[in-house]
């Protein structure tokens, strides 16, 4: 048995010799690389990257936004181009940002609530603040006095007392928010610039009937005010800007007495606005905006702190401050 055993074991010793010098002539021959290289049909060129490190070359290629966009300018009311302005991006080509528009809106909202509105309480009420009656021996329910919340005429309980209501907004965003405004009504085609000194005066005919006399003194008045509602309503809905387009928002750098009359006899038309009166809101409402160039660029100019500098800085490399208004057709 002990022969036995000491066979095996040298037989073992033996196969594990023979497995260990194959394993080292294996290790020894090297595999040409070319047998696991891929076809041309399946190998992938590997991407040149290259870096031009020459600045003055030209970087046509390079997609840049516009830094301005077209403005044409428009006769009043006969709604005919006069010229073609350039007015700076920033200004008009702002993306639409309805988070800025809706604090502007809710900041002009809350700023006009009145908060006048107080009631008494139970100590501010007229009268004697004596017990009714005494507490017990009448088979009544006790009472106080009569100024009690629960009685007739009494003090209102947790009722209104005057506050503001008003609430904070940075400049930066407000500003931010009616060029958006102005943006968002240039991109749909619902911001109409006119000539300055909008005025809509009666035809020359009716004009003439009114200067001599033609008229009745006491049906004259009446029957100017229908004919001027009359030509309103015509030029409007010429130039689709009337009831059917939503109704207008006419914006001028100043009062027009005639354009403002006539438009508060048709306000489902349209209505005119001076543009010290005109909010955020006031540019989102109607269907489209009619507005003089010297008030766009008086609401603008205004409205524009995030873009100016707080400190002179001279530095050509900086980016220039946004300019507006230059006639590149006439």
């Amino acid at each position: 048995m002990a022969a036995k055993g000491v066979r095996g074991l040298n037989e073992a010793m033996r196969s594990l010799s023979i497995a260990s010098h194959t394993c080292r002539e294996a290790a020894s021959v090297r595999i040409p690389s070319s047998m696991f290289a891929r076809s041309m049909a399946t190998e992938a060129s590997l991407p040149t990257i290259t870096t031009n490190t020459n600045s003055s070359s030209p970087s046509s290629s390079l997609w840049r936004p516009a830094t301005t966009v077209p403005v044409t300018i428009f006769n009043f009311p006969s709604y005919e181009p006069q010229r073609l302005e350039s007015w700076s991006s920033k200004h008009l080509n702002l993306p639409l940002r309805r988070d800025i528009l809706h604090l502007a809106v809710v900041y002009e909202g809350d700023n006009t609530r009145q908060g006048t509105a107080s009631t008494k309480t139970r100590y501010e009420v007229h009268g004697s603040h004596k017990k009714l009656y005494r507490q017990k021996g009448l088979g009544k329910a006790r009472v106080g006095d009569k100024q009690s919340p629960l009685r007739r005429g009494g003090g209102k309980t947790f009722g209104p007392k005057p506050r503001d209501f008003g609430t904070k907004i940075t400049r930066k965003v407000y500003d931010l928010a009616w060029r958006t405004a102005l943006s968002y009504r240039y991109r749909r085609g619902e911001l109409v610039v006119c000539q300055d000194g909008m005025e809509l005066p009666l035809p020359a005919d009716f004009e003439a009937l009114l200067q001599g006399g033609a008229l009745l003194r006491d049906s004259g008045a009446e029957l100017e005010a229908g004919f001027r509602a009359k030509w309103v309503k015509q030029v409007l809905d010429f130039n689709e800007w009337g009831r059917k387009a939503g109704r207008s928002t006419f914006i001028t750098s100043s009062r027009r007495d005639k354009l403002f009359e006539a438009l508060d006899l048709v306000p489902n038309w349209g209505r005119a606005l001076d543009v010290g009166d005109v909010d955020v809101k006031d540019l989102l409402e109607t269907g489209r905006i009619v507005v003089e160039r010297d008030a766009l660029m008086h609401m603008v100019e205004s409205h524009q702190s995030d873009l100016v500098p707080s400190v002179f800085v001279t530095n050509a490399a900086l980016p220039k401050q946004a300019v507006s208004g230059e006639i590149i057709v006439e």
